[in-house]
């Protein structure tokens, strides 16, 4: 901004803007090593805080249409439902918040199975017909991700549990923590 004249005092940072105070020079360098701008510094800052103990996963669906990014831990609990669409397309899961998921591409090439009480979205590729995520009956108020449509790198293991989603009322009725997985 200008230069401001003798006996000028300082003015307080406007809506939206900040004072780093003696963390600026830290921060300009940041952002000058990285070649960030003041958003995806600050992102990348956000992400770290919010989402600590947690890493990055990328995946997709086959074709490469549908791409998302998904907080959650590097050692996964995967869910192996034997309910009646679970096993018929070995639906392996793990259950993350919405707050954690994003949608990078494919939302124009998403669509979605429905049946019985229809609260499960079992949304999946047009193109190629892989399901990578969708929302779960259990929790829609997150998502269900497919480990095996996760890029490779960020996954350190996997421990699987079985659930009786024959019985799906009294699998969950009975599971000590399914439905607090959604939750942030």
């Amino acid at each position: 901004g200008p230069a401001a004249g003798p006996g000028a005092q300082a003015q307080p940072p406007g809506p939206g803007a900040f004072d780093l105070g003696a963390q600026s020079g830290r921060w300009a360098a940041f952002q000058e090593r990285h070649r960030l701008s003041c958003e995806e510094a600050a992102r990348l800052l956000l992400d770290a805080y919010e989402y600590r103990g947690l890493v990055k996963h990328t995946g997709g669906c086959h074709c490469g249409a549908v791409r998302f990014e998904v907080w959650a831990s590097a050692d996964l609990h995967v869910f192996n439902c034997n309910c009646s669409i679970c096993t018929k397309k070995q639906n392996r899961h793990f259950i993350v918040p919405a707050s954690r998921f994003k949608l990078l591409k494919g939302a124009d090439n998403l669509t979605t199975y429905t049946f019985n009480t229809h609260r499960a979205q079992h949304t999946f590729c047009k193109t190629c017909g892989v399901q990578s995520f969708y929302t779960p009956r259990s929790n829609p108020d997150g998502y269900g991700i497919a480990p095996h449509c996760l890029d490779d790198g960020t996954v350190q293991t996997i421990v699987t549990e079985d659930i009786n989603g024959k019985e799906w009322e009294k699998a969950v009725k009975e599971h000590k923590t399914i439905r607090d997985m959604s939750k942030p």
